[in-house]
């Protein structure tokens, strides 16, 4: 197949190794056109592709996933180059415990506990959680191979942070060559870390127990010094007559600058103002400019300035800046209602419902976004096939002939399996099918058979995005890059549930597609009302087996797409079921089929013989057969995970009956030929060559066949459909797979049989006709009457003269 790009080539990636789910750029050329271009991205033998995001025909950035290989190579498949080749690898490293001291190829992220006293997540850094070196004593790393310590200590850690936590394992892996004096001073060492942490604030009483005496005493001093002072004056204390002059110093100057005073303060008044205003307008002009960043898009310019008011303003009590904060929450909320409408509306592309789920994420929308857009989106895909099947019928009641599906099928959906249609020249019986005709019906498609191509493709256009949106749903990579909120999420819903609900909707859109396929091309395998629910086509015709195969592909195309996106198998059974009813449909209408052309080959029957006494009428027979079991190749042939056509005993018993109708048709035709008036026959293509001249010498003049020569030519073709064309036939029906071939083959011949046998009885009848007709007159001459002569008793004697 030739393709317009060159196929991709990965020249480069960074890093070059890491732990799964590590963040990688991919660099190279030819890398594909845009994101629905790119079409597979593989790791060490992972698929990449839901974590892919493209950035250039040159940049790929995703995510390494849990691969079984250690190292490998990176593969880019697109649409317009194929699959491509890497000139680099990547080498998946096993994730390890890393301390503050050791070096890594990779970010460490912060380790996240669970507080139990506050109930809520708190990132602290490893500095606090994980010291280096715990014992402070050196740390001499063991040669002792990883996966023989975890197959002795199984299910425990050497991590002194885990709650699975073994010292054993520890001790061998860092102090294995450490001696008994040093561990003797390691445990000094815990000990003394434990005292520490045990005395708490107790501690920097005592080292400082002097200072506080010496306060004291200062304290006690000055306290007797005033006492003594307001004992020896009348006046009073030093205090009071202190307190007493400030007083009166303080009204003096109160009554020479009020005026002036009180003009400052008013001018202090309006700087502070103006500095209040100056300080915080990014909060007074912040209602403002959300309305005009809202109106233009910039949705993150939003959340980073509501983010920042919040931290600064949330908790405040002054009321000015509560009023101005509730203005910004009001608008918020509105902006909340904004993304969810957007989020919710249909149709839309993965990408904007990843950014406004992340965008409600962040602004703490209540409720569960994600889950609304799932629902919305599981209801959205109902819609379109109920209405695709809508559109069909009313279409096919308008216009019942036949459809062409250029004229409403995308061409940007996945390739046409009316493709495949070009592979089965070899359906053609006989000169039933001329090349002339290809195109037409190439071109030309019932409604029912188009329906089914199209809601196919519908469904294959809408559901990988529905399932990737789910799976970035579950993983958390739907609230954020580097999925740093799943944890938080998935912790405030119920996963099981939501897990459940969705494999619901799975199998209710994999329901609806089953349905609206047997509703148009198996209506009577359904009941009543689901047929009135997912049916209503009115077709009068039936299908005939290429249509019906035509179908089975495409069931079968779309079932391996399908499968290429990891969804369950047992979510798609209901799809190998469907396909098993067509295939076995299929063979039943392509074997009534053939037995009606069969019936038609009396009409071809030319009367013209071969050197061996045979006309062209047994090969044609042969010839229909073959071509109509060839036709059911496909349809017999089982694919990955399907069953055979065969597997029912009633599937078995039919296409046995059908199979021996078709015998007996043909001997049937036989019959008929051999009985046929003359005045029914065409003789005008007789030819004139004939090898038996004494049996057929009246051929050349006439050009009749007298009765007693079609019963001579139809009895030579049952002798070769005897020893010959039968046995073909049942060679074709074992190369097939067929059941109860020795039963089709004894009842066609016993039927062979019985006519041979009844027409060579005629053709007796035929020739001694004229011979009982020339002696019966004579022997009734006399008046001769069998009743009056006595049988003839004993051995009969010579009568001696």
């Amino acid at each position: 197949m030739w393709r317009s790009r060159q196929p991709p080539l990965v020249t480069g990636i960074s890093p070059n190794e890491g732990i799964p789910w590590t963040k990688v750029t991919i660099r190279g050329e030819n890398l594909g056109t845009g994101p629905t271009d790119l079409i597979g991205l593989t790791i060490c033998g992972h698929n990449c592709l839901l974590t892919a995001e493209w950035m250039s025909p040159s940049k790929i950035v995703c995510r390494v996933g849990q691969a079984k290989n250690d190292k490998g190579d990176i593969i880019v498949t697109t649409k317009s180059g194929g699959r491509g080749t890497s000139t680099v690898s990547f080498k998946l490293l096993k994730p390890d415990k890393i301390g503050i001291l050791d070096q890594s190829a990779v970010w460490v992220d912060e380790m996240n506990y669970y507080d139990m006293r506050t109930d809520r997540n708190k990132g602290i850094p490893p500095l606090s959680l994980r010291p280096a070196n715990p014992l402070g004593i050196e740390i001499e790393k063991s040669k002792f191979p990883q996966k023989d310590l975890e197959m002795l200590f199984h299910g425990m850690s050497a991590d002194f942070t885990s709650e699975n936590f073994s010292a054993a394992w520890y001790l061998i892996e860092n102090h294995s060559g450490t001696s008994f004096e040093q561990l003797k001073m390691a445990v000094s060492n815990l000990k003394r870390q434990a005292n520490k942490k045990s005395e708490g604030s107790l501690a920097c009483v005592k080292g400082g127990l002097s200072t506080f005496f010496e306060a004291q005493d200062a304290l006690s001093a000055i306290h007797q010094k005033l006492e003594a002072d307001g004992t020896e004056k009348v006046e009073g204390s030093m205090t009071q007559k202190l307190e007493n002059v400030l007083n009166r110093a303080s009204n003096t100057a109160d009554t020479l600058f009020q005026e002036v005073l009180g003009r400052k303060d008013k001018a202090d008044s309006t700087r502070n103002a103006l500095n209040v205003l100056q300080r915080f307008k990014f909060l007074f002009n912040l209602p403002l400019n959300i309305e005009r960043n809202i109106q233009k898009g910039d949705y993150d310019v939003v959340i980073n300035d509501y983010e920042k008011a919040k931290s600064l303003f949330g908790k405040t009590e002054v009321q000015v800046f509560k009023k101005y904060y509730a203005e910004v929450e009001t608008r918020i909320e509105a902006l909340q209602e904004l993304l969810l409408d957007k989020l919710l509306e249909t149709p839309s592309t993965l990408h904007d419902q990843k950014r406004y789920i992340r965008y409600l994420s962040d602004l703490h929308a209540p409720g569960d976004p994600a889950w609304q857009c799932i629902g919305a989106q599981h209801k959205w895909i109902l819609q379109l096939m109920h209405s695709c099947k809508e559109g069909y019928v009313k279409d096919l009641k308008g216009n019942p002939g036949l459809h062409s599906p250029l004229l409403d099928l995308e061409s940007e959906t996945r390739p046409s399996v009316l493709g495949h249609l070009g592979q089965t020249a070899s359906l053609k019986r006989g000169s039933s099918f001329q090349s002339s005709r290809e195109d037409a019906w190439r071109y030309k498609i019932p409604h029912r058979v188009a329906f089914v191509e199209k809601l196919t493709k519908l469904v294959l256009s809408q559901l990988p995005n529905f399932w990737k949106l789910w799976i970035s749903y579950v993983n958390g990579s739907l609230f954020s890059e580097t999925a740093e909120k799943s944890g938080q999420i998935e912790r405030s819903k119920n996963v099981r549930q939501r897990q459940s609900d969705f494999k619901k909707m799975i199998q209710e859109v994999m329901h609806s597609l089953v349905k609206l396929v047997r509703g148009a091309l198996l209506p009577l395998s359904m009941r009543e009302a689901e047929a009135w629910q997912f049916g209503g086509w009115e077709a009068k015709a039936e299908l005939s087996g290429q249509w019906l195969t035509h179908a089975i592909q495409t069931l079968r195309l779309t079932y391996e797409s399908l499968t290429a996106l990891e969804i369950p198998n047992d979510l798609l059974q209901t799809m190998q079921d469907l396909t098993l009813d067509l295939r076995v449909r299929c063979v039943t209408v392509t074997l009534q089929h053939t037995a009606e052309e069969i019936k038609r080959l009396a009409e071809k029957e030319d009367w013209v013989v071969d050197n061996e006494g045979l006309t062209s009428l047994p090969c044609q027979f042969e010839q229909c057969v073959a071509h109509s079991l060839q036709s059911l190749k496909g349809v017999l042939e089982c694919k990955p995970g399907e069953a055979s056509v065969f597997q029912q005993p009633k599937t078995q018993e039919d296409v046995c009956q059908l199979s021996i109708s078709i015998m007996q048709v043909f001997i049937y035709c036989l019959e008929q030929l051999s009985t046929k008036p003359d005045a029914d026959m065409d003789t005008t293509h007789l030819s004139v060559d004939v090898s038996s001249p004494d049996l057929f010498g009246s051929i050349h003049e006439d050009f009749s066949l007298t009765p007693e020569q079609r019963l001579l030519i139809v009895l030579s073709n049952c002798c070769y459909l005897e020893r010959r064309t039968f046995l073909n036939i049942a060679e074709y029906f074992e190369k097939h797979d067929f059941q109860g071939i020795e039963k089709i083959t004894q009842v066609s011949m016993a039927s062979l049989k019985e006519l041979d046998q009844r027409l060579f009885e005629n053709y007796i009848e035929l020739k001694a006709d004229p011979i009982v007709g020339s002696l019966e007159p004579g022997i009734y001459a006399g008046y001769f009457d069998w009743k009056d002569c006595l049988p003839p008793t004993g051995r009969g004697t010579r009568n001696p003269r």
